[in-house]
């Protein structure tokens, strides 16, 4: 499938032949309720409509899981693309390698490796998603089943060769099992957390990733809402326990109330800029150096809208300084401050 036409500006995918928009869509939340690392209850319509909101406006790519509502998140985003034409789509990419048990759906999902279950893995998403080809497939977490990273990373460059998907990557990956994977074929992506907050893959995944031209999406910019300007110490109490956000030590104590005034120290680059926090706070992250784009996540078209000028948002040198110094007084999260030269 070609690239569907957007207006906004694009940046190469890594090595791949994908060009991708600054921002993706996020369908972590959309999976619903009822397993372990959900967001509680979820109206799939709106689901729908967001996805077909984000599209329309010219965002080109989606990034799910299988693992997102154990199977829901990948059904909710081929309904949302059914009746889309295919020049119209957008890239999907999706995940494999956490192995949910149906009898017990609020357990934890086990992090499998072994080449047998991601080829399982990869024909339950095909079917899920209503596709033929996956664009991006990756490893949402290391093994931890005995499995060498050798051998699920073997299996997915299979895949690629076999054309079930167009590219292959990691996710939640160290720069050690960057290397272990590279020896055996390119790492096309790496999606790695990184936002204002939680900055450390700045330290080192990045920078391995900008050398080594691997592709970088990363996850929850906005710190799963922390720096949306919308959050509040209100919001964080009365957050339901299906929400694995009121587990967070993040959403807690004085970590809660550092992440609040890092995001109240974007509001006026926000004004000047005549934009949102939120984005703001996405476009930070995508003026580290080696980032390619970040996924954001929406569960209604105005969430899509409130982040969507991050697709064309550029941070000047005055505002990225700012925000440092807002980092370094708040002493929110963990991880350089600064960009790398």
């Amino acid at each position: 499938m070609s690239a569907m036409q957007t207006p906004f500006p694009t940046r190469p995918f890594g090595r791949t032949d994908m060009a991708i928009t600054r921002v993706g869509f996020g369908a972590w939340a959309i999976g619903g309720p009822d397993w372990a690392v959900g967001w509680g209850a979820q109206d799939d319509s709106a689901s729908v409509a967001a996805i077909r909101h984000a599209v329309s406006r010219g965002i080109n790519w989606i990034d799910t899981a299988a693992v997102y509502g154990l199977g829901h998140s990948e059904e909710v985003v081929a309904a949302a693309l059914k009746d889309i034409p295919l020049s119209e789509r957008p890239y999907v990419f999706t995940k494999a390698g956490l192995v949910w048990d149906e009898a017990d759906r609020t357990a934890l999902p086990k992090r499998v490796g072994k080449a047998e279950s991601i080829k399982r893995e990869v024909e339950a998403s095909l079917k899920r998603l209503q596709v033929e080809r996956i664009d991006l497939y990756q490893m949402h977490w290391p093994a931890q089943d005995g499995s060498p990273i050798e051998e699920y990373w073997q299996a997915f460059l299979d895949l690629k060769r076999e054309g079930k998907v167009r590219a292959v990557g990691l996710s939640n990956h160290s720069v050690e099992q960057l290397e272990r994977a590279e020896a055996l074929g390119h790492v096309d992506t790496l999606q790695p957390p990184f936002s204002a907050i939680r900055r450390d893959a700045g330290a080192a995944e990045i920078a391995w990733c900008h050398a080594h031209g691997t592709g970088v999406i990363v996850y929850s910019p906005m710190q799963s809402g922390l720096l949306t300007g919308r959050f509040t110490a209100e919001r964080a109490a009365q957050l339901p326990a299906d929400d694995w956000r009121s587990r967070n030590a993040e959403y807690q104590g004085e970590n809660l109330a550092r992440n609040l005034k890092l995001a109240d120290a974007l509001k006026p680059i926000a004004a000047r800029h005549n934009s949102s926090v939120a984005a703001v706070a996405v476009a930070w992250t995508l003026a580290w150096p080696g980032v390619t784009g970040a996924i954001v996540g929406a569960r209604s078209p105005d969430q899509v809208d409130g982040w969507l000028d991050a697709a064309t948002l550029e941070l000047t040198a005055d505002d990225l300084s700012e925000i440092a110094k807002a980092i370094e007084t708040t002493g929110a999260g963990t991880g350089p401050i600064r960009l790398a030269a």
